[in-house]
């Protein structure tokens, strides 16, 4: 039997994605649009996981944009870029990977382009996320929660 479970073969496919929320905020208009265009971008990404029936998983990237210019917000951007995805096959130390990352990689230009639509259609600028590199992302949170858990993990052995 231990045979069997390590020759499954890996699968995986997108079963669906899409926009799950988001939320596009200009709290300060339309006095900033008549203001000096000097702005500064605060850029923040988290992930969600939520198992579904037998090998099917709800992924969630949520981007959250805060732009400034000085101490006046001139908009909020939130997105929460979904999919569903089928994951069999995969071992338990594989699927952190999987999900934390590989996932994530795949619905980041879909909220980077959900992004920019929003921004123009707000009136400002273009705003172009750069590429973020998930697979860097994922390590520091695995050594983060390495570090935070020291003790417990020695308290096992």
């Amino acid at each position: 039997m231990a045979e069997e479970n390590n020759t499954a073969e890996k699968q995986f496919s997108i079963q669906k994605i899409y926009t799950k929320d988001l939320s596009f905020e200009t709290p300060n208009s339309p006095k900033i649009f008549t203001e000096k265009w000097e702005p500064a971008v605060d850029f923040n990404l988290g992930t969600n996981t939520v198992s579904l029936d037998n090998s099917f998983y709800e992924i969630t990237l949520k981007v959250t944009i805060t732009v400034k210019c000085g101490n006046t917000t001139a908009y909020l951007v939130e997105v929460n870029q979904a999919g569903i995805f089928a994951l069999g096959g995969f071992e338990d130390h594989e699927m952190g990977p999987m999900v934390g990352s590989f996932c994530p990689n795949i619905l980041f230009p879909y909220a980077r382009e959900v992004v920019s639509d929003l921004v123009s259609k707000g009136g400002f600028p273009q705003l172009i996320l750069s590429p973020v590199n998930f697979d860097a992302l994922y390590s520091q949170h695995v050594q983060q929660m390495q570090q935070q858990s020291p003790i417990g993990a020695n308290a096992l052995n």
